[in-house]
């Protein structure tokens, strides 16, 4: 007899307490394997897809798609048939922590709908149709059976997922977001040639063809479908008509990554006495150099991980700064690692990839895994392990166009370097006027692990590193 056994929304880590229900990856009356993906949520860090450790047949899904759930809510319910007596019923494979991957990693697998199957658990489906009725929730375990074809059964996989399973294959789309775009927009993504590495599809491909069919693209909100914003009425201008009268006020939630980055920020001022210091440097030199090591051929290398290779260099030689503190004990928390940790606007909001060990990387390492962690917070892939454990971040907010900042410290770190944009200006130069590529830097630190003369001979180094980059031939 077949046993109905409940899957919850597991304990994401890292203090996560709720996700958001993006896409349904299984629909009452399928069946899935052990491991397999059963549904897509975001979390305030990244969007993930949650396995479930059983294999069975689903018979109810609770929540739709746009509803928030904590943890330990039901999220489906499986009937697992009879094993063999050296296995019992309910055993399933136990990974289910998202983020941190299972025993292995299953292959992406298409739905497939068993009649046979499902008709053998029509008794356990009823049973858990009365249980999701009861939450108003639950789905009818029936409807799968109308699908009797194989032909019909694969337009129902290719619907479901916005035409990522073919008869020819899979198409090369991994980003949700993509995926929800072209969904949202009535777009096939069999017909699209991607432009990306292996051909993948990036968001760039949707909207291109969506231009290029006279659509605008009607962009999927971050964090799935929300209820209308409330309006407060208010008098309209004499001159105004009704129709064209703008709204008093607009309220936006913070939820989600928005309101994870604000709860975070409000912490760091409420808890950290920071404290802010900056200097000018003659960047010149070190564009120059990277100039030279991408003329030799080879990968190229960015500005970031040259800047990151001279952080780790400082950081080397002014351990206080690569520290936490913890309240409790009263203690300063130093690490013998460098996870550095980098702010990358995306889509979704702000995001802070971690790069980890990045004191053991050089400057083509560095270039690479900052690209791929880039690419992952646009795509919304980053996983809460990426996101988390940093020691120290650093902050070029001069690709927005600023030459200078106060940031604001990645609470638990202990301080922050910030890179301006680099512009050529007035500068003396070996004791005469000359144009020169200027940079401002600027470091927020936690005064309670160290004082100013730390943080300033810090700063200073790192300057001296940026005006002369044969400086850092002395720490290799």
């Amino acid at each position: 007899m077949a046993q109905v056994l409940e899957f919850k929304l597991p304990d994401l880590g890292e203090g996560l307490t709720e996700a958001e229900i993006v896409r349904w990856l299984v629909e009452v009356g399928d069946v899935v394997a052990i491991d397999q993906p059963v549904v897509e949520v975001e979390t305030a860090k990244a969007m993930v897809e949650v396995p479930c450790p059983y294999g069975g047949v689903v018979t109810a899904r609770f929540g739709e798609e746009g509803t928030e759930l904590p943890v330990g809510a039901p999220l489906i319910t499986v009937a697992v048939g009879e094993r063999p007596a050296s296995g019992a019923a309910s055993e399933g494979s136990g990974n289910v922590l998202v983020g941190y991957g299972t025993s292995e990693a299953p292959a992406r697998r298409r739905r497939v709908r068993q009649e046979r199957l499902v008709s053998g658990a029509s008794a356990t489906t009823g049973h858990a149709g009365a249980a999701g009725a009861e939450n108003g929730r639950a789905e009818a375990a029936a409807a799968p059976v109308k699908a009797q074809a194989a032909g019909a059964a694969a337009a129902a996989v290719n619907g479901q997922t916005g035409g990522l399973a073919t008869d020819d294959g899979p198409v090369p789309v991994i980003s949700p977001l993509v995926r929800r775009l072209a969904r949202q927009n009535g777009l096939d993504l069999r017909e699209l040639t991607g432009s990306g590495p292996d051909g993948l599809i990036l968001r760039a491909d949707v909207e291109y063809a969506l231009r290029a069919a006279g659509r605008g693209a009607t962009a999927a909100p971050a964090a799935g479908p929300h209820p209308p914003v409330p309006q407060v009425p208010g008098p309209a201008p004499a001159s105004a008509s009704p129709a064209t009268a703008a709204p008093a006020e607009i309220r936006t939630p913070l939820k989600g990554i928005r309101g994870a980055v604000a709860d975070k920020l409000a912490r760091s001022r409420r808890e950290i006495p920071d404290a802010t210091c900056w200097v000018d440097a003659d960047a010149t030199e070190l564009m120059r150099a990277r100039t030279a090591m991408n003329a030799a051929g080879g990968p190229k290398i960015s500005l970031l991980a040259l800047l990151a290779r001279i952080c780790t260099a400082a950081l080397a030689r002014f351990p206080e700064l690569n520290s936490t503190v913890d309240a409790e004990a009263r203690e300063v928390v130093r690490f013998g690692h460098v996870h550095l940790g980098f702010a990358a606007q995306t889509d979704r909001g702000l995001v802070v990839p971690v790069v980890r060990d990045a004191h053991t990387r050089d400057a083509e390492s560095l270039t690479a895994e900052f690209a791929r962690l880039t690419e992952a917070g646009r795509t919304g892939t980053l996983t809460p392990g990426e996101l988390t454990g940093g020691t120290f971040t650093l902050n070029n907010y001069g690709v927005f166009g600023v030459d200078g900042s106060t940031p604001i410290i990645n609470h638990p770190e202990a301080a922050m370097l910030g890179v301006g944009r680099i512009v050529p200006k007035p500068w003396v130069h070996e004791g005469e006027l000359a144009v020169r590529q200027v940079v401002q830097l600027s470091l927020t630190f936690d005064h309670r692990v160290c004082d100013g003369g730390v943080a300033g001979g810090f700063l200073r180094y790192v300057a001296d590193c940026v005006e002369q980059p044969a400086v850092l031939l002395r720490t290799l």
